[in-house]
């Protein structure tokens, strides 16, 4: 996973929590890597698991929840730094349906060793998108914060509903978006 999804997790903690949480989560994850992220490193996925368990236990907060709001914060921050992104697409659903043909090919262009998860997309109705989300991490509730994010940054109101397709590992998901009249 790419160090600048780690350092983008740590920038969180310090905005919504404190500089002292982040320290001490980082020094009581007792992380391979120290805690200490370049955007262009690689590092295990488990050292981003083992942060948030650390916050769970600083804060009470549910994992699910904290992965959902570091997700909405992620698309906040890529927002910032990739308005290209965005800048092309009018509506969340646009965006969205962008993301395989269009954002991770950016991304891989960004960083080449990335490993991205993939999508499926289906449309079975108007104002409707089926999303399929399959990876080899389990990450598909960061994925719903990411897609809660980029509704709130379209001001649409749109209802996501996420099923799981695992035995609970969270590898792959399907999330169906419904647009609201």
């Amino acid at each position: 996973m790419k160090g600048i999804v780690f350092a983008t997790f740590i920038e969180m903690v310090e905005t919504k929590f404190s500089l002292a949480i982040a320290d001490r989560i980082i020094q009581d994850a007792d992380l391979p890597s120290g805690g200490s992220y370049t955007a262009v490193g690689t590092y295990n996925h488990r050292e981003i698991i083992r942060l948030v368990a650390e916050l769970h236990e600083r804060t009470g907060i549910p994992v699910e929840d904290l992965i959902k709001t570091f997700g909405e914060y992620m698309f906040g921050q890529l927002v910032e730094m990739y308005p290209q992104f965005v800048e092309r697409n009018k509506t969340a659903f646009d965006f969205l349906r962008q993301v395989d043909s269009y954002i991770h090919v950016e991304v891989r262009k960004l960083y080449p060793d990335a490993e991205l998860p993939g999508f499926e997309y289906e449309a079975p109705e108007p104002r409707v998108l089926k999303m399929t989300y399959r990876s080899s991490r389990p990450f598909a509730i960061l994925a719903e914060g990411l897609i809660l994010g980029c509704i709130r940054h379209y001001g649409e109101n749109i209802s996501v509903e996420r099923h799981d397709l695992t035995d609970g590992s969270g590898t792959a998901a399907t999330f169906i978006l419904t647009a609201s009249e």
